[in-house]
């Protein structure tokens, strides 16, 4: 197995939700020097690190209150949805929230039930993130 086989899943963006969205985009962009990708839309945006050295902070508008630690998962980006899901249960994840029809995610939690998502990205490659 090369590196490339290796490497199917990555670290695509980390998603903050948040209930200001104006107000977090201003201090995420100051703290991270970051740009939003494209223009941020009523929901939420993601910000890129211009130098394309690392992960996209998406936020994301939500009108629920802080959830105690799951204020912040990750969203694990895949070529192959079903074959990495399958790998992560493997390794002790759980499904929470399988595939539903018209989205392109699987909600899983981690063995000690952290939330993270794998997000499916047929034709990118490892670290592609834009």
């Amino acid at each position: 197995m090369d590196a490339t086989e290796r490497r199917r899943v990555w670290v695509g963006s980390i998603v903050i939700d948040c209930s200001d969205l104006p107000r977090m985009i201003a201090f995420w962009q100051d703290a991270l020097h970051y740009v939003p990708r494209d223009p941020p839309g009523d929901d939420g945006v993601v910000l890129k690190d211009p130098d394309a050295r690392g992960p996209n902070v998406s936020l994301s508008r939500t009108p629920e209150p802080p959830l105690g630690d799951y204020r912040l998962h990750l969203d694990l980006y895949s070529s192959d949805l079903a074959g990495e899901v399958e790998r992560l249960v493997g390794l002790g994840a759980k499904v929470v929230r399988p595939a539903a029809e018209g989205t392109d995610f699987v909600t899983l939690t981690d063995p000690d039930g952290n939330p993270f998502d794998v997000i499916d990205k047929p034709g990118w490659s490892a670290g592609q993130h834009e």
